[in-house]
């Protein structure tokens, strides 16, 4: 079975840069103990009211940035969609007492599809993303992973893409800085999550917000941190592996795990 995947997608440069992390995405699905018949994934830039499912059957690639070198635009992955996924995650949500909306016109947005390049560069297995609803916080994502765990043992990868820090006030600063080791606040926090992630502190990392170090500064928001959540949640009460961590941009911690791993 399949473990659920929280990995860290960087600025939108990050597919041109040679910077661990990316190497590290370039080997993921050698590391899988089976291909995946298809791949659920959840995006820290799609925020909607209630959960949304992307419907194509073809996945269009979103450019959704300004201002970055022309390749990144040329950059295209055209996956195919699901319509058995989109069906059993409707299911498994609304048997939960969800409503659940389907988008026909919406592609993948890059925290989608930067991450799937780099481990599946084929785009070979088909995908559809799921939103996340931000103002509803880790509790209820967490608990939305779970309802979702069923489809690991159906060949499902549940992959949550955001970053493990997410500071962009700061990233004028690192811009031009790719190697830049993580400053103190950086660290702290990221250390605070390891540490409650490998030692099951459930009820710790749902209040991270308040009882992590430097929280509130590394996420101003919460959306690049909730795909965890889902991830987590989808885990169930197996193993949970920390694949990688490395640090871009001084104030981007890229860190991955492995959520109910048998492993």
């Amino acid at each position: 079975m399949l473990p659920a995947l929280f990995v860290s997608h960087g600025a939108p440069t990050f597919p041109l840069t040679d910077a661990p992390a990316r190497f590290f995405l370039e080997g993921l699905a050698k590391s899988l103990s089976e291909k995946p018949r298809a791949i659920l994934v959840v995006s820290a830039h799609w925020e909607s009211l209630v959960p949304s499912v992307t419907t194509s059957l073809v996945n269009a690639t979103i450019h959704d940035f300004h201002g970055f070198p022309r390749e990144l635009y040329e950059i295209q992955y055209p996956a195919l969609g699901s319509a058995w996924l989109v069906e059993r995650v409707a299911a498994l949500l609304e048997a939960a007492g969800q409503t659940v909306t389907h988008d026909a016109e919406r592609g993948l947005d890059h925290g989608a599809w930067v991450p799937l390049r780099l481990a599946f560069p084929d785009a070979d297995v088909p995908v559809v993303q799921l939103s996340v609803q931000t103002a509803r916080g880790p509790e209820y994502h967490y608990e939305l992973g779970k309802f979702l765990a069923p489809l690991r043992q159906e060949g499902v990868l549940i992959a949550g893409s955001g970053s493990f820090t997410h500071d962009l006030s700061s990233f004028r600063e690192y811009y031009n800085a790719l190697h830049a080791p993580a400053p103190e606040r950086v660290q702290v926090f990221a250390e605070w999550m390891v540490d409650a992630l490998e030692t099951g502190r459930t009820k710790d990392l749902l209040c991270y917000r308040t009882r992590a170090p430097q929280a509130v500064r590394n996420h101003p928001t919460e959306e690049h941190l909730l795909p965890l959540f889902v991830a987590l949640g989808a885990g169930g009460a197996g193993a949970t592996r920390h694949l990688h961590t490395s640090t871009t941009h001084g104030i981007l911690r890229m860190d991955a795990f492995a959520f109910g791993d048998k492993a």
